[in-house]
């Protein structure tokens, strides 16, 4: 294998690409970004009462570890501010230095596989259907102590498909040379097992 090799995973909330990626890159040894908390630090600062180029433009690794990034009220933040086409852009060099670092790399989020990283060695699209991804959200919310209740979760998790595949900078698709994965039958390991089967068979 080469000592560059970046695997790009893209899908919508909740489809499992986070936990199939930090799986892929644990397997193979490789750096792993969650792009999404790049959007979410964005957004956690923006609700902070900072403007959105201006965070994305002073973002550091630092932000990524703040606490409450995975709220949903930060989540709702985070795809308000993807659709900024400058705050984007800000975000892009920060992805495609980290895809190229030596040892191999990991990336999951809505765009790598079209936009940040197209020349990715293997890419991957996570999916899953809305229910089964408002399902697991709400469960995920439940264990977290939140009162969400699923018709709630349900509304905003096709409300944010409906934004990420809408907009018109770097629309949520799967690269045309993607393999998709449906999870909605899945179990975690037998999605991990598929991704890593896909990316062995790319590896040739």
């Amino acid at each position: 294998m080469t000592t560059r090799f970046t695997i790009a995973i893209d899908g919508p909330a909740a489809a499992g690409k986070g936990t199939i990626s930090k799986a892929v890159a644990a397997h193979f040894g490789f750096a792993h970004l969650d792009t999404g908390l790049l959007y979410r630090a964005v957004g956690a600062r923006v609700l902070g009462g900072e403007k959105p180029l201006e965070a994305a433009q002073s973002l550091v690794a630092a932000d990524l570890e703040a606490e409450g990034l995975r709220t949903a009220e930060v989540a709702q933040a985070a795809s308000k501010v993807a659709v900024i086409a400058e705050v984007r852009q800000a975000l892009v060099d920060f992805q495609r230095s980290f895809a190229r670092r030596a040892g191999g790399a990991v990336l999951d989020g809505r765009d790598i596989g079209t936009v940040i990283c197209p020349d990715a060695e293997v890419k991957l699209f996570v999916t899953a259907s809305a229910e089964v991804r408002a399902r697991r959200r709400f469960l995920e919310l439940s264990e977290n102590g939140s009162d969400s209740d699923y018709d709630t979760v349900l509304a905003d998790v096709k409300a944010r498909d409906e934004r990420d595949m809408n907009r018109s900078e770097a629309p949520l698709k799967p690269a045309d040379d993607a393999v998709v994965i449906d999870t909605s039958d899945l179990s975690i390991e037998a999605a991990i097992a598929a991704a890593i089967a896909a990316i062995k068979d790319r590896q040739g």
